[in-house]
C-alpha cells in the first residue's frame, strides 16, 4: 500500500526508536561519556575542544560551537548530506522497515525526482553494459590488455566495474534507446552528445577504457575515460549534470567509507587508478578528486569523514605543488593532515608497479611526514645548498616554516635537525624563529594563542572575555518552565491554561505555541519528535540550549507559581519604566500636571506589583 509519497508518522517513530542516536553518531564522532551525556568533537565544523553533545535520554545532539542540533534522522541529514524523505528512507531500509510511502517501482512523483532516478538506472545499466564489453568482446581485447599491463587483475577489474566503450559512434545510443530511455535526457545526464546538425545523438564516450564514478551511497553517477592510444584529450569525465558535481565529488567514498569510519582516515590521490592500484596493495581507505582540483566543498565532505588525512600525490613536481595548495585548505576545515613522500619523481601507481605493494604501504603510507616537515623538503627544491647564499635563503625560509608551529617541541624537534645538518648554531636558529613569531602575531593578532584557545577559526570571533553574561529572572524563568513542559504533558497543559503564550522571549512564545499544539495532536512527550516539528533552525537551538539545563533542579507547584508571575510581572515593570520616562519628559517641559498624573498612574502599578507579590504568601 502506497501513501501518495507522504511518509507516515508511525513510520518516522519507527525510524527514531530503531535507530538509537548513541550508536549512530558513534560511526562518525568518538563520544566520551560525561555525566549523562555523551560529549565528542564536533564533526560538522572544526574544534580542538569538544563542544558537540548528544544526550542519551532525550535522543538528541547539539554543538554549542556551530548550533547543529536536532535527533538522529536531522544528524544524518547533516552529516550525509541528506533530504529529510532521503534520510528516512536510508533508515527505514538499514533497519528493515518497508518503504511503503512511495508510488509502485519506488520513483518519486516530482518531474525532477523521475528524471534523477531514471538517469541512475541509464548509468547503472551503462556501467554494466560497459563492463560486459570489456570482459566479452572481442572489441574490449586490447583494452583488457592494456589493464593487464597496468597491473590490474580480473578481481580489481570486477571490483571497480571497469568497462571499455568501443570507437563505433551509436554503441550506447542504440543498447539505451532499446531500453527505452529518452535519448535527450541521456545527452542531459552526461551519455550522449548531440549531433553538431541535429539529426540525432551518439556516445560520449568511445574507444575509451570506462571507470565508473559513484556518490557516497554506491549509484552511479558519472564516467571517466581513459583513452587507448594516441589521442586528445586523454582523459575524459562526464560533464556536471543533476547527479555529478566534480567539486563535491570524491572518487571511491563508497567503498572506502567502512575503512574511513574505523580509521577516522583517508588517504588521498590525484586520480582514480592511484586509488585502485592502492586497493590491491592493501589501502582501504583511499581517495581521489575527480579531474578537478581539491575544492573547499571537498574539504567539508572529508572533514565529516575523517580526523586525519594522508596527502599522497604524485612525486614531480606539479604533485607536490598541489599537495601546497591542498594543505592549507585541509587543514582549515580542521583535518589533521600528513604527507607521503614518493621518491624519484613517480606517482603511487608507478610506484607499487616497479617497488611493490609492500614497499608502497611501508613508506608511502605508513610512514607520511608532517606538513611541516613536507614544507621544509618542497623549499629545498627552490635553493642551490651548495652555494652559501642558497643555504642562507633556505634557513631564513625554513624559520618562517618552523614558526608557524605553535608547540615548542614540534619547534625544538625541526630546528635541532636543521642545526645539525648545516651546522648552525641552535641558538641562531631560535633567535630567527623568535623573530618570525613575533612578526606573526603583529600582522595576524586574532591568531590563536595556546593559552586562549578554544576552537578553530569559525569560533574565532564567538570567544568572550569574562564570565558569561547573567540572564534576567524571567528568562530563567521561562526557560526552566519550557524545559518542564517538553518533558511533561501536565505541566505544558496548566501553563496553557495560566500564561497562554505570554513569554516574554519571543523564541519562547514561538516555542510555548508549537508545543501546545503538539500536545494538541494528542503526542506524547518526545523531545526528539517535537524538535522535528519545528522547522525552524533558530528555534531548534533555542529548544536544544534549553533541554541541555540540569534537569535535576528541584520543580514543584510552587515554584510553577513564581515562575508564572515572574514571567507576567516583566510587562508591568517595562510599563512602570515607560511611565518614569514620561514623568522626567514631563518634569522637563515644565508640565507638572502630566507628571503629577504619570506619578500617580507609576504608583498604582507598583502597589498593583506589591500585591500580587503578597498574594502569593
Amino acid at each position: 500500500m502506497t501513501t501518495n509519497g507522504k511518509i507516515p508518522e508511525d513510520v518516522i517513530d519507527a525510524v527514531r526508536r530503531r535507530h538509537d542516536i548513541v550508536d549512530t553518531v558513534g560511526k562518525y564522532v568518538h563520544l566520551s561519556k560525561q555525566g549523562k551525556y555523551m560529549k565528542g568533537l564536533c564533526p560538522f565544523h572544526s574544534e580542538k575542544t569538544p563542544s558537540f553533545t548528544v544526550t542519551p535520554e532525550l535522543q538528541i545532539f547539539h554543538c554549542y560551537g556551530c548550533g547543529k542540533t536536532g535527533n538522529v534522522i536531522r544528524f544524518m541529514e547533516e552529516i550525509e548530506g541528506y533530504s529529510f524523505p532521503e534520510a528516512v528512507r536510508v533508515m527505514a531500509e538499514e533497519a528493515g522497515i518497508p518503504i511503503t510511502w512511495m508510488p509502485e517501482g519506488g520513483v518519486r512523483t516530482s518531474a525532477a525526482d523521475k528524471e534523477r532516478s531514471l538517469l541512475v538506472e541509464a548509468h547503472e545499466l551503462s556501467a554494466k553494459f560497459y563492463h560486459y564489453l570489456l570482459n566479452n568482446t572481442q572489441h574490449g581485447k586490447a583494452a583488457k590488455d592494456y589493464l593487464k599491463s597496468r597491473g590490474l587483475g580480473d578481481k580489481l577489474i570486477d571490483q571497480y566495474m571497469i568497462g571499455f566503450a568501443p570507437e563505433q559512434w551509436d554503441t550506447l545510443s542504440r543498447f539505451l534507446e532499446n531500453r527505452k530511455f529518452d535519448p535527450a535526457l541521456m545527452e542531459k545526464g552526461g551519455l550522449l552528445s548531440a549531433k553538431s546538425d541535429g539529426s540525432g545523438y551518439v556516445d560520449r564516450f568511445r574507444s575509451r577504457i570506462i571507470f565508473p564514478i559513484w556518490d557516497k551511497d554506491g549509484k552511479v553517477i558519472a564516467f571517466a575515460g581513459r583513452i587507448i592510444g594516441d589521442g586528445q584529450p586523454k582523459y575524459l569525465n562526464s560533464p556536471e549534470t543533476m547527479l555529478f558535481t566534480k567539486s563535491r565529488t570524491l572518487y571511491n567514498l563508497h567503498q572506502a567509507r567502512p575503512a574511513i569510519r574505523k580509521r577516522k582516515q583517508a588517504v588521498l590521490f590525484e586520480g582514480y587508478m592511484d586509488v585502485i592500484k592502492s586497493w590491491s596493495a592493501g589501502v582501504k581507505n583511499g581517495l581521489a578528486t575527480m579531474g578537478t582540483a581539491l575544492t573547499d566543498d571537498h574539504c567539508k565532505l572529508l572533514a565529516r569523514q575523517v580526523e586525519e588525512i594522508i596527502v599522497c600525490y604524485d612525486g614531480d613536481d606539479a604533485g607536490q605543488a598541489a599537495a601546497m595548495k591542498a594543505i592549507p585548505m585541509l587543514e582549515g576545515a580542521g583535518i589533521r593532515t600528513m604527507v607521503s613522500i614518493l621518491p624519484k619523481g613517480k606517482d603511487p601507481d608507478e610506484y607499487i608497479a616497479e617497488y611493490g605493494p609492500e614497499a608502497f604501504l611501508r613508506e608511502a603510507i605508513d610512514e607520511p611526514v608532517s606538513v611541516t616537515k613536507f614544507k621544509l623538503i618542497y623549499s629545498r627544491k627552490n635553493h642551490i645548498l651548495l652555494k652559501e647564499e642558497g643555504r642562507k635563503n633556505y634557513l631564513l625560509q625554513a624559520a618562517g616554516i618552523v614558526a608557524e608551529l605553535d608547540s615548542a617541541i614540534e619547534r625544538e624537534i625541526h630546528l635541532q635537525e636543521l642545526s645539525r645538518e648545516f651546522e648552525v648554531p641552535l641558538e641562531a636558529l631560535k633567535q630567527d624563529v623568535l623573530n618570525k613569531r613575533q612578526e606573526l602575531q603583529k600582522n595576524n593578532p586574532r591568531r590563536d594563542n595556546n593559552d586562549i584557545s578554544w576552537n578553530n577559526g569559525r569560533n574565532e570571533n564567538r570567544r568572550r572575555s569574562g564570565p558569561p553574561a547573567l540572564l534576567p529572572a524571567y528568562m530563567k524563568a521561562e526557560r526552566r518552565l519550557l524545559h518542564v513542559m517538553i518533558r511533561d504533558r501536565e505541566v505544558a497543559q496548566t501553563v496553557h491554561e495560566r500564561l497562554g503564550e505570554a513569554f516574554n522571549s519571543e523564541d519562547h512564545a514561538a516555542l510555548a505555541a508549537y508545543l501546545y499544539a503538539y500536545y494538541a495532536q494528542g503526542y506524547d512527550p518526545d523531545a526528539g519528535r517535537f524538535i522535528s516539528t519545528l522547522q525552524d533552525e533558530r528555534l531548534e537551538r533555542a529548544t536544544a540550549s534549553i533541554l541541555m539545563m540540569d534537569g535535576d533542579f528541584p520543580f514543584n507547584p510552587e515554584i510553577l507559581d513564581a515562575d508564572i508571575e515572574d514571567i507576567v510581572k516583566v510587562p508591568r515593570f517595562k510599563e512602570i519604566d515607560r511611565k518614569k520616562e514620561e514623568m522626567v519628559q514631563a518634569e522637563r517641559a515644565g508640565d507638572h500636571l502630566l507628571a503629577a498624573q504619570m506619578l500617580s498612574e507609576i504608583i498604582t502599578l507598583e502597589r498593583q506589583l506589591k500585591g500580587r507579590h503578597d498574594d502569593r504568601f
